[in-house]
């Protein structure tokens, strides 16, 4: 039995299968990865889903890292789930991406996903109170696992649950599309926790505004605002749990500035770096790195670029932008249609600006991390417009890893606005115009001011590493600051 269990839709490691037969492993990284390793390995458990072939095959010939439980959910049960609602519809509903006059649709379609996302939701929260010791803390992770606190908390009173969203949430009136059972049951799926945890005050704040004066068949909740925590808190009655107390809590992803400078001067980050300096030549750069996701404003970004060169020819054959563009959830069409719109629209300014000696977008549709740190080290100016975004930690490692540093170039879109903004060049996400001036002013930026604003940036962005992201999630989860909040206490 654990006494510390994460839960995530996605593991620490994954499985491919061979052609002759063989498994492979690979082990991920990341905060989740680096803050269970500071907890005891015989006294902790990662509980996961099986994503693909190689992983349910490794499940069912029972190989596993130590710590590690896979579950085998069905693969149809897991499209619906992740696919048909976490990536389909909550995803575009906390990131506010649906086109209203179309979507959403909420059908007999929609409810047969929704009851793969509760199964889904189900078999998660049924093994981690198989496996969990008697008041073990259970971290869970993200909108994928948005209903585990509710039914874990129902099969085990007994243990501390945390759960963190990383994407922003939607706003009051937006989640309200929402038919009124299913609000229902995301959100008291949610106070099954004693701990919720945002990136930001303002998604946070959206949070608890879903509750302020509502009032349902079940039960009725509000927002508290104590004076003098770094908390806020939603209190809650129903008729069938009686009452309790939800803390929301904020936790501002940062990165490790050490291990992620180690990362980008390894060898093969250096091999890269240098045929990048081939291709760009004397130029300054405008780098991007994102995945090529809806919300992260990739066209409009590159629009902006078109307009830079337009309006300031004087940095025709003075300019790189190089944009990495990770393809992602190409199994839904509007992602692929997407992506390919991303390249189209770079081969069309390097048509209209190109030359037999410059190619304005180097563009790179793959997953590259090695290319990406290169770009890394080579950014005069990083671009980061997110039309909404949970922290967007792109914007946090290109200032920690820049060699001669960077102006950053970021939309008030971004979690990570809030902590990086005073240093950065602010834009608003939809402004194409704003945001080409914003390059121009970037690029020309003063190199002592560019200096000083790098090294501004990247303490902030170094502020609150992964590991220690993690353990303080799970320290107030063990010992809240004030232990009325128990559910076994009543709301006075």
């Amino acid at each position: 039995m654990a006494s510390v269990l994460v839960a995530s839709n996605r593991g620490p490691v994954s499985y491919t299968l061979g052609d002759d037969g063989t498994l492979s492993s690979r082990r991920g990284g990341g905060g989740l990865v680096s803050g269970l390793s500071a907890v005891d390995s015989q006294d902790s458990l990662w509980v996961c889903a099986a994503l693909d072939d190689g992983d349910r095959e490794a499940v069912r010939r029972g190989v596993a890292e130590p710590g590690v439980r896979m579950l085998d959910i069905d693969p149809e049960v897991y499209a619906d789930a992740y696919n048909g609602i976490a990536n389909s519809v909550l995803w575009f509903l906390h990131h506010q991406l649906y086109d209203i006059p179309r979507e959403p649709v909420f059908d007999a379609a929609f409810r047969r996903r929704w009851a793969a996302y509760r199964a889904y939701n189900r078999a998660f929260a049924e093994t981690l109170a198989a496996e969990a010791a008697e008041g073990a803390s259970v971290l869970v992770q993200d909108y994928h696992l948005a209903l585990v606190p509710g039914m874990l908390r129902e099969l085990r009173p007994d243990l501390r649950i945390g759960h963190f969203t990383h994407t922003p949430w939607a706003s009051p009136e937006y989640l309200h599309m929402l038919p009124d059972d299913v609000l229902e049951e995301l959100l008291w799926g949610m106070l099954g926790a004693d701990e919720l945890g945002f990136h930001t005050w303002g998604w946070a704040s959206s949070f608890i505004g879903c509750f302020q004066q509502r009032e349902d068949s079940t039960g009725y909740a509000q927002g508290l605002w104590p004076s003098g925590d770094p908390w806020y808190g939603v209190e809650w009655r129903r008729h069938d749990t009686g009452k309790g107390r939800t803390r929301v809590r904020v936790y501002a992803l940062g990165v490790d500035g050490d291990d992620l400078r180690a990362l980008a001067h390894r060898p093969q980050v250096d091999d890269r770096l240098a045929r990048l300096r081939e291709e760009v030549g004397d130029r300054k750069t405008i780098v991007r790195v994102d995945r090529t996701e809806l919300s992260k404003n990739i066209l409009r970004g590159l629009l902006a670029y078109r307009e830079l060169l337009t309006e300031h020819p004087e940095w025709h054959d003075r300019v790189v932008h190089l944009a990495s563009a990770y393809p992602s959830r190409q199994d839904l069409e509007s992602y692929r249609a997407y992506t390919a719109s991303v390249v189209e629209l770079a081969e069309e300014i390097n048509a209209e600006f190109g030359t037999a000696d410059w190619q304005p977008v180097l563009v790179s549709v793959e997953d590259d991390f090695t290319r990406s740190l290169a770009a890394y080290r080579l950014a005069d100016v990083a671009l980061v417009n997110p039309v909404r975004d949970g922290m967007n930690l792109v914007a946090k490692e290109i200032p920690v890893v820049s060699d001669a540093g960077c102006a950053l170039v970021l939309s008030t879109g971004a979690g990570a606005h809030r902590e990086l903004g005073k240093d950065a060049l602010t834009v608003d996400p939809f402004d194409v115009t704003g945001t080409a001036e914003a390059l121009h002013a970037a690029l020309t930026m003063p190199d002592a001011e560019r200096a000083e604003r790098t090294e501004r940036l990247a303490e902030a962005a170094t502020a609150l590493p992964p590991q220690r992201w993690f353990l303080d999630q799970l320290e107030a989860l063990r010992n809240p600051s004030d232990r009325s909040d128990s559910r076994t206490h009543p709301l006075r």
